[in-house]
């Protein structure tokens, strides 16, 4: 999709799956660079990896195609077909990455924390506005599939 055609369209969705990868690219990153820290963050950056390598799969459907998973992941991934779903998703890795903060050592995985809710907002603006899940065909949308196949 065109960047005009993006803006013009108003879906709030595409914009939180576009956050949503780079997500995954912080998360990750932020989550091997942080896991040599203080022993509680440690958990925090493990944690953080882990939501990274979640969201992988949840952005990218075509990735559950390709790649050999089982079917109990495959029906977990699949739960976040909505625009809800996803913003209660981020909600809650965004939350739990805020939680760093408890032991009262600031680390870069705040930067995670702000770009999960950033994407949880948009995803949740979508849903309030009424908009159906619609995924960008470049990371494995709707339509691609059968263009594979």
């Amino acid at each position: 999709m065109a960047r005009s055609t993006l803006t013009a369209s108003a879906t709030t969705g595409i914009y939180g799956q576009w956050i949503g990868i780079l997500c995954i690219f912080l998360c990750v990153a932020l989550g091997i660079a942080n896991i040599f820290n203080h022993p509680v963050i440690i958990v925090f950056s493990i944690i953080c990896l882990i939501s990274g390598l979640v969201l992988i799969f949840v952005e990218v459907p075509l990735l559950l195609r390709i790649c050999p998973t089982s079917e109990k992941f495959d029906v977990f991934i699949r739960r976040f077909t909505t625009n809800y779903m996803r913003a209660g998703m981020y909600g809650v890795m965004s939350l739990i990455q805020w939680l760093t903060l408890v032991t009262h050592r600031t680390t870069s995985l705040l930067a995670a924390a702000v770009f999960l809710f950033l994407a949880g907002v948009c995803y949740l603006i979508a849903g309030l506005k009424g908009q159906g899940f619609v995924g960008s065909k470049t990371l494995g949308g709707q339509g691609v599939a059968q263009m594979i196949v």
